[in-house]
């Protein structure tokens, strides 16, 4: 730990949610700052569309805790099962189209059950080079052969699906990408990659962490505009993994899938039968968050345009315009220390946005990511870009 270059030293920082009504886009303060500070403005948090603190989930939330207790006290197996899991499964279900829905107590517990049901020992994995790192330990738990491929690369992926089935013909192959990428904003072809995987005879694992509630139809995620007439769900993906603490503004996450694989999970994932059940206060909240998702289909689209008047807005800057659509915005600077400073002077501006730096991003491309939210203001904008017009790009 020593030899650490200090910026590239993490920092344990705690914040709390200012007292806001539910117009108000939000406000964060440091625990360690002045009681009376007005806190800094959101551009930090996955609360994509302003619904941690909704009413409904509050009190959807509190009535589970009344009414079940605050934890599940035991794994789904054995006593932790509740209504509250079965009917969020269920209302997932149909809402996704997919036949069977699996809820856990985290996106990374998700993935890791994901990955070790789809490969063994005796399967290449094929992963984007960017895929989050739960699906990296996946594999690595896994035992199977890695591949990595050019970030977003469809024709880098077919070269190397075309090696392994002209070395190995009968090889079961697995393919890794999300659907948005956390840090990056960019979103793959994903009616190339499906049918990339169709014509290889290779299956796909698509995470839509930060694409759900947001992007596809209804904020269905991107999968779900692969959908066919004939089909239960996205055609070419084999399983979705998502999560309830981002757009969702809740915890946990679920893996969706055809029947034979939800029933395969049930029987032998260790993530699963091995932990204890979500906690049926969070539960319940993204039941809340989906029935509100479900009735406001039209909030992942007014996001979706808001993100990209602020992508206008800062390539009028000078800067580079961020890549991809969605509540992703990267702000590349590239030297880590650079970044930390542009970080800092934004909050001395009243707007918090956290440096992303290696490991979590490529060497070089040490980051701000700006994630906006529904309720973002205008007025965050203009001090933004009053810092970046101030501040030279590297």
């Amino acid at each position: 730990m020593a030899s650490l270059p200090p910026a590239r030293r993490r920092r344990l920082r705690t914040w709390a949610p200012t007292p806001h009504s539910t117009n108000d886009e939000g406000r964060l303060r440091a625990v360690s700052s002045d009681g009376n500070d007005p806190g800094l403005r959101d551009l930090a948090s996955n609360d994509y569309l302003n619904l941690a603190r909704h009413p409904a989930l509050l009190e959807a939330a509190g009535a589970a805790m009344h009414e079940q207790g605050v934890g599940s006290g035991g794994s789904r197996l054995v006593s932790g099962s509740r209504p509250v899991h079965q009917q969020l499964e269920a209302d997932l279900s149909t809402w996704l189209g997919w036949q069977r829905v699996l809820l856990f107590p985290s996106g990374f517990q998700a993935n890791l059950a994901a990955v070790s049901a789809l490969a063994d020992r005796h399967t290449t994995v094929l992963a984007d080079r960017l895929i989050h790192h739960s699906l990296l330990v996946g594999v690595q738990a896994s035992g199977a052969r890695l591949k990595r491929f050019a970030h977003n690369d469809l024709n880098h992926l077919e070269r190397h699906l075309q090696q392994v089935r002209t070395n190995r013909p009968n090889q079961p192959l697995l393919v890794l990408s999300e659907s948005l990428f956390s840090m990056e904003g960019t979103s793959p072809d994903l009616a190339g990659l499906s049918a990339l995987c169709s014509r290889f005879h290779a299956q796909l694992l698509i995470d839509e962490a930060h694409a759900l509630g947001v992007l596809g139809p209804g904020g269905r995620g991107l999968t779900a505009a692969l959908a066919q007439p004939e089909a239960n769900a996205g055609a070419g993906v084999t399983m979705v993994s998502g999560t309830f603490g981002k757009a969702f503004g809740s915890g946990g996450a679920f893996l969706a899938c055809d029947e034979a694989l939800g029933e395969r999970l049930l029987q032998t994932s260790g993530a699963f039968r091995y932990t204890t059940a979500l906690a049926p206060p969070l539960a319940a909240a993204a039941l809340a968050a989906l029935a509100l998702i479900r009735s406001q289909p039209h909030w992942g689209q007014e996001l979706v345009a808001k993100a990209e008047h602020w992508r206008d807005a800062i390539a009028a800057a000078g800067w580079p315009r961020p890549g991809g659509k969605g509540p992703i915005l990267p702000l590349l600077v590239g030297d880590d220390q650079a970044a930390l400073d542009l970080q800092q002077q934004l909050e001395a501006d009243g707007v918090l946005s956290i440096a992303i730096r290696p490991p979590t991003v490529p060497e070089g491309s040490a980051r701000l990511r700006l994630v906006l939210h529904r309720q973002q203001s205008d007025d965050t904008l203009a001090l933004l870009l009053r810092r970046l017009k101030a501040t030279r790009h590297p």
